[in-house]
């Protein structure tokens, strides 16, 4: 499977951009999976539903299955955090994993960035970024040579990925 990872602050366009990409993906036929860090205190399942419950109870995992769709929710007892390679050991084998967040993470990745935010940019100092979607490419806050693509334009970041996906071939980095 080929793992690329999409970085940036929150409010960049890193979600709206995945959706795309997702879209774009899966229309050429290929299979894709999403990988997502998020803040320590989301909630999938809503109040009141089976799975809240159970884990209101103390279930430690709760796994919930259909003909349609499987999730998967485990409980810390003490705070752990997963990297994306334990994240991406648990998905089915796939084309394309696109990684949200994990922005210190050692896989290739494409900063998402926007002047508008005022936050700074990760390219100077993050030699696993390959290329920077933006929509202020004027306004870069150092001069780069890596490839600069329109956050806009999802057909083009998916040409991007497709011109050398070797250098996306997933390679878990230790004992499995």
């Amino acid at each position: 499977m080929k793992v690329v990872g999409f970085s940036g602050y929150s409010g960049a366009g890193k979600t709206t951009l995945i959706e795309q990409v997702i879209a774009l993906l899966r229309a050429s036929g290929q299979r894709v999976s999403v990988a997502k860090h998020a803040h320590h205190g989301f909630d999938i399942d809503r109040e009141g539903k089976d799975s809240w419950r159970h884990r209101q109870a103390g279930a430690c995992e709760i796994v919930i299955a259909s003909s349609r769709r499987l999730a998967l929710m485990r409980e810390y007892e003490t705070p752990a955090e997963p990297t994306v390679h334990d994240l991406l050991a648990m998905l089915s084998d796939c084309d394309w994993v696109l990684v949200e967040g994990f922005r210190r993470s050692e896989l290739p990745k494409i900063e998402i960035w926007r002047a508008e935010t005022g936050r700074e940019a990760h390219y100077p100092t993050d030699a696993h970024i390959v290329a920077i979607a933006t929509d202020s490419a004027d306004r870069l806050p150092l001069a780069t040579t890596l490839p600069v693509l329109d956050i806009n334009d999802a057909a083009a970041i998916v040409s991007f990925l497709n011109l050398s996906p070797e250098r996306y071939e997933y390679l878990h980095p230790g004992p499995r």
